[in-house]
């Protein structure tokens, strides 16, 4: 139990009153004598420091932070959970980063700890504590909240051994941008230190909501209502760096949009991330689509046993599942290829209990004949009105009748006149991984690997969930200029090219390039609840920021996915022994891929060699080279088996990536998840780690051996300098990496260090 919780009303009726007296530290204070006899600072967004050599320092357990969002207004309240892990007492002391106009609602200490005071320093006041604290302790980490106000506890004891827990509540009005609200809590960036954070998010809003969406972290998002949503961080985020940000778009009629910028000359304009959201009362409306869903399940001999039974009692849940109006078919394939009925029936309790029973008569036993059981779903008559579907499962090759891989992908692409979405689920690792992937992609679906050990049943009823509900199918996204006429030269690069159906609950993610600055309309269309729709949104691209870093990174993730499909489809025949990735049109996507790769700091599995001690990135012709022989045998030659799923589910990911992946977490070849510490994605930088000395992108790239222009010690004044500049574009954060910090500023290396 947390004691001295001062109540909200209490509180916001003193701030009045003690906060002019109470808060900043006038210029002729010294900064490090407010913190008392502290031993220990506390900075939750970060980590803790040692203030004096005798201090073992006070650790930072977790963090749980618990958001309240109503209309504008946000209140954050931190648990912070402390412990001593040495033999005698630390006095440590609280200091907290919060958005500008914050007010503090709560300060509370657990157990005997005397009566708790707080102050709030201004901007100005907190950038001296901290450079007086950088100076003495000569760690930079605290440089990332430079132009925050800061929340300074009293100081308070940790017995030894012991725990202690403080609570921090405060109050702070939202950014808003047309529909969209931004919150955002203030987090480091370091992948260093990591400790666990819980966040839960409650929003409520007068008016509807849209969507939600993080670029940051993944989240688990629940409406309550129309204008009220439940989010929390999704467990496999609790360890993820980097600020939390959460955005919500206020409800339009039909489809409600919003837009993230990011200058970038080098491309015209910049990068643009658009997100749209559908009505809250869908799930209410009686003209929408209806799903005609065939399943096409797999009875050859390797799917005796268990996988059989998943199959038969996935393809039944989906059945059951199926709302009134909406069909449903079964086709079954070994090395003949048999159907339940000749064409989707609607469903009915008759249906379904014929369906249970063809279900149970389905028996393994030879062959795979995928080409005749896709075209056989395919060539199907479709039910008029309805939004038409396939899940097609699959354990292994093609080994019954047409075997080609880009023979049975060229049909697909020939045969779908009926415009089928082919839902791919490759089950265990003996599976064409490319071909499933490319029948998934040109049918505006997505694939999906069931791993040995993982229940078949879970995973399709998981993507079959997702598909509840079409809304706007066969969606269409073109730029009009000013003058409101269609233009192609507004922008580009658009990813994904074929915008993906939207169901109940989907958001639309569109990233892309802009080209100049000022207006643009984004027109969407599209078959919206079963007629064709036109939605318009007009942004202004002025509005672009450098704090909007994740929308490069994130249109450069998907890009890289795209590049390396177009080299894994190559090896369609003969697992890619005619292609020479050194010549042509291959060169070229190598070469982007590794650029890519360099400037960003996303490593796959076929670029991580980048981020091991003595790669030359210098080097180009050695880095396309390296790449090259990565991609011919993995990408081109490794068409089946573990190492191909791995490549699959990567793929999967980065093609549909809507959150940062700052670790460069993949999928190993053993289908083992890993990270990769040595490259660090610093706001809109990427630094790689070459010994103790982390050494910008933009460096490497001129020469292996880089002599600085200047030498900034930590703590003295000219680094102060550059941390001003650097803050008043977003970029503060680049100067709060641990250990020696090579930077490109205007061309030229400087170079950070403590002097050790």
């Amino acid at each position: 139990m947390l004691t001295h919780f001062r109540p909200l009303s209490t509180v916001l009726a003193l701030v009045g009153a003690l906060m002019p007296a109470r808060v900043g530290l006038s210029q002729t204070t010294d900064p490090l004598g407010s913190l008392g006899r502290a031993t220990s600072v506390v900075i939750p967004q970060t980590r803790s420091f040692r203030l004096t050599p005798e201090s073992q320092g006070v650790q930072i357990e977790s963090v749980e932070a618990r958001v309240e969002i109503l209309e504008q207004t946000a209140r954050t309240t931190l648990e912070i959970s402390l412990v001593n892990t040495s033999g005698r007492r630390d006095d440590a002391i609280v200091l907290l980063p919060v958005p500008r106009g914050a007010v503090v609602s709560g300060f509370a200490f657990q157990g005997t700890a005397s009566e708790p005071t707080w102050d709030v320093l201004l901007a100005d006041d907190a950038r001296r504590l901290y450079d007086a604290l950088v100076a003495k302790i000569l760690d930079p980490a605290l440089l990332e909240f430079a132009g925050y106000n800061l929340i300074r506890s009293s100081v308070f004891p940790v017995a030894a051994h012991g725990t202690q827990k403080v609570q921090v509540t405060y109050e702070h009005l939202l950014a808003v941008d047309g529909d969209r609200v931004d919150y955002v809590l203030a987090r480091s960036e370091s992948l260093k230190g990591r400790r666990p954070w819980q966040i839960s998010v409650e929003i409520t809003s007068s008016h509807p909501i849209s969507t939600v969406y993080s670029p940051t972290h993944e989240i688990l998002s629940t409406r309550l209502g129309p204008g009220r949503f439940s989010v929390s961080l999704a467990e496999a985020a609790s360890l993820e760096p980097g600020s939390f940000r959460l955005s919500y778009l206020r409800e339009r009629e039909g489809v409600t949009s919003s837009l993230f910028c990011y200058p970038d000359p080098s491309v015209g304009g910049g990068f643009f991330l658009l997100v749209a959201g559908l009505p809250a009362h869908v799930g209410q409306t009686t003209n929408r689509l209806n799903r005609e869903v065939t399943i096409v399940i797999d009875r050859s001999g390797s799917m005796a046993g268990v996988k059989l039974d998943q199959a038969r009692a996935a393809a039944l849940e989906i059945i059951e599942g199926l709302q009134d109006g909406e069909a449903f078919n079964v086709i079954d394939y070994a090395s003949a290829i048999a159907s339940f009925a000749p064409r989707p029936v609607y469903k009915n309790p008759d249906t379904v209990r014929a369906a249970r029973r063809y279900l149970a008569s389905i028996r393994p036993a030879g062959g795979t004949n995928i080409h005749d059981a896709l075209l056989e779903a395919l060539e199907q008559e479709p039910l008029d009105g309805t939004l038409p579907i396939v899940l097609f499962l699959t354990d292994g090759l093609a080994t019954i009748g047409r075997t080609s891989e880009s023979g049975i992908r060229r049909m697909v692409e020939q045969a779908n006149r009926h415009g089928r979405r082919v839902f791919t689920f490759g089950v265990g690792q003996d599976v064409n991984v490319p071909l499933l992937d490319r029948i998934a992609d040109v049918t505006r679906a997505t694939a999906t690997y069931v791993l040995p050990g993982e229940d078949i049943q879970v995973k399709v009823a998981r993507v079959f969930k997702r598909l509840n509900g079409p809304v706007l199918a066969e969606p269409t996204l073109r730029t009009l200029d000013a003058d409101g006429v269609l233009s192609t030269r507004l922008a580009g690069e658009l990813i994904p090219a074929d915008l993906p159906d939207l169901f109940e609950g989907d958001q639309l993610i569109v990233l892309g390039q802009y080209r100049q600055r000022g207006p643009i309309t984004f027109q969407l269309k599209g078959n919206y609840l079963g007629r064709s729709r036109t939605f318009s949104f007009t942004f202004d691209t002025t509005k672009a920021t450098t704090r909007y870093a994740f929308v490069p990174r994130l249109w450069a993730t998907r890009r890289i996915a795209y590049l390396v499909d177009q080299i894994r489809q190559a090896g369609a025949d003969s697992s890619g022994t005619g292609v020479s990735l050194a010549a042509g049109r291959w060169r070229e996507l190598v070469d982007e891929i590794v650029g890519l790769s360099t400037t960003y700091g996303i490593l796959t599995e076929y670029t991580s060699f980048l981020a091991r001690e003595g790669t030359d990135l210098s080097d180009f012709p050695e880095l396309a080279a390296r790449c090259s022989r990565e991609l011919d045998e993995k990408a081109l030659r490794t068409r089946w088996g573990a190492g191909a799923v791995s490549q699959g589910i990567n793929y999967n990911r980065q093609k549909a990536q809507v959150v940062e992946n700052r670790a460069n977490k993949l999928v190993n070849e053993r289908l083992e998840l890993i990270e990769f510490t040595a490259v660090q994605q610093m706001c809109d930088r990427a630094f790689f780690r070459r010994g103790n000395r982390w050494i910008d992108s933009r460096l490497l790239a001129v020469s292996k051996f880089i002599e600085p222009h200047q030498i900034l010690m930590i703590g003295s004044e000219p680094h102060f300098q550059l941390l001003r500049r650097l803050e008043r574009q977003g970029r503060q954060g680049v100067l709060s990496l641990a250990g020696e910090i090579l930077l490109e500023v205007d061309g030229r290396a400087i170079l950070i260090t403590d002097g050790c």
